[in-house]
């Protein structure tokens, strides 16, 4: 069973940045698509930023746009989240997805991102 790790996050001022990781237990992290998710207490988990195995961004959330940039990493297998310009409602529990639909369907187990002064 492939295992996800998340690290990078933290406690930040607004407008500061942080960058998240998630690396991956196995190779076929180069077979499926990743997708960052955040979710807030009480509140369903939306998702963040999504990259396809071919290395398109298929889909960024309005409301990071311009400010968040995902990527990654295959012979790493690691994929990553830049965070610019963070602010307060950038706070949440972020967490990565590996195949999400698919039979592999792996979830890291969180980063907390605190954006506060």
């Amino acid at each position: 069973q492939v295992q996800l790790v998340e690290s990078g996050g933290g406690l930040v001022q607004p407008g500061e940045s942080l960058n998240l990781s998630c690396t991956a237990s196995s190779n076929i992290f180069r077979l499926y698509t990743m997708a960052w998710y955040r979710q807030a207490p009480g509140k369903q988990r939306e998702l963040v930023a999504r990259i396809t195995k071919s290395d398109i961004v298929d889909y960024i959330r309005d409301s990071v746009k311009g400010r968040f940039t995902i990527s990654r990493d295959n012979p790493a297998r690691t994929f990553y989240l830049q965070m610019k310009r963070l602010n307060p409602e950038d706070t949440d529990v972020y967490y990565c997805n590996l195949g999400e639909g698919s039979p592999v369907d792996v979830w890291g187990r969180g980063t907390q991102v605190t954006v506060s002064t």
